[in-house]
């Protein structure tokens, strides 16, 4: 049986990444854009791509590194540490999926420019308050060769600055997916406030024109191309949020090791040193589980539902215990402004929410075990 640890090579590419975003994208750079209201930084993407991680998921016909999914969560659980804020999941990790589901000269043209840093990407599936794919009411009325698409979509993640919009909507016989440029005419983009500060809108589609060549896959086929996007996006979310939890326990570990109580360091607490010990655990376990998601989504896509379901359920869980002991063992500071958890603890929130929330996933592993 694998071990669930991290090969040489995925070490290598942690460390790498680690290096690079702790001088490019810490903390402090998030707070920078959360005051400026930013929630995109060009410049970083661009030099991401140019170090392969825009790629990483793209054939190397078309230019990218194909490094594969447990590579591409290596980089989502770095980049989680430090709430880095980019496009990758949406544009490197779901599009690229879905576009590699599609063999043809579109798909890859679009993704060769995925990799180059060229076009970014937003999925556009979520209309009620809960992720629910197979319930998409948005529709596609054919007209003539091609569609019209009216409807709205909400928590579009990366929705306010994305080139292009892969959208799910609703045909005479099923449900298909459309890759339309953001700015065509009848897409309406109203950005959402996000709490974690991090890029999100509404979109309204008043009788959008789309073409027979903007359906991604086949007509009234949409989840044979989403399905494997979906997962790998959970998957790759899953490891930010375990990148996430970990930053968290890092930051917390610090704090206590400093803060004194009666002239003691907190951190000699036997109380304290049991809980941050519990939590050392659940992040250890999740990241067992986040590796087991990235492997079977390489060598078995097809039986990989469950652990990408298992991973993102216990990510969930293992994140928001991170930031609820982080902001106690903090105390009362650690619910201000002026300390950084409070931006691990609304990541964390928005995160335990995007791609299914913990009870959607945790219904799909008693589904998928028979209960």
């Amino acid at each position: 049986m694998e071990k669930l640890v991290l090969t040489e090579e995925e070490t290598m590419l942690a460390d790498m990444a680690r290096g690079y975003l702790d001088g490019a994208a810490p903390v402090a750079k998030l707070r920078k854009m959360r005051d400026a209201n930013e929630t995109h930084d060009a410049a970083l993407w661009k030099e991401m791509a140019e170090m392969g991680w825009a790629g990483v998921l793209v054939p190397e016909a078309q230019g990218g590194s194909d490094m594969g999914y447990a590579a591409a969560n290596v980089l989502a659980r770095e980049m989680g540490k430090t709430l880095t804020v980019s496009p990758f999941i949406s544009s490197a990790v779901i599009a690229a999926t879905a576009l590699r589901q599609v063999a043809d000269a579109r798909a890859e043209a679009a993704l060769a420019r995925i990799a180059a840093g060229e076009a970014t990407y937003a999925l556009a599936v979520d209309e009620g308050i809960k992720f629910d794919p197979e319930a998409t009411q948005m529709t596609a009325r054919a007209d003539g060769n091609g569609f019209r698409l009216s409807g709205k979509k909400q928590f579009v993640v990366d929705g306010a600055m994305a080139d292009r919009l892969l959208v799910l909507a609703r045909t005479e016989n099923g449900l298909t997916l459309f890759d339309i440029p953001a700015d065509r005419a009848g897409v309406t983009r109203d950005r959402s406030n996000m709490i974690d500060a991090r890029d999100a809108a509404r979109i309204t589609f008043d009788d959008v024109e789309a073409t027979g060549e903007d359906v991604l896959g086949q007509v009234d086929q949409a989840m044979n191309v989403l399905k494997p996007a979906l997962m790998a996006g959970q998957g790759a979310l899953a490891a930010e949020m375990t990148g996430l939890a970990a930053g968290a326990f890092d930051m917390t570990v610090g704090y206590i090791k400093e803060r004194k109580q009666f002239g003691v360091e907190i951190a000699r607490f036997q109380a304290l040193q049991h809980r941050a010990a519990h939590l050392w655990c659940e992040i250890e376990v999740t990241a067992s589980a986040i590796l087991n998601a990235g492997r079977m989504m390489d060598a078995d896509p097809e039986n990989a539902a469950l652990a990408v379901s298992l991973a993102k359920a216990r990510a969930t869980q293992t994140a928001t215990l991170a930031v609820q002991e982080g902001v106690q063992m903090h105390g009362g500071i650690g619910m201000t402004d002026a300390y950084d958890m409070g931006f691990y603890m609304k990541r964390a929130r928005v995160g335990a929410e995007w791609l299914g929330d913990y009870s959607y996933h945790a219904e799909q592993v008693a589904a998928a075990r028979g209960f």
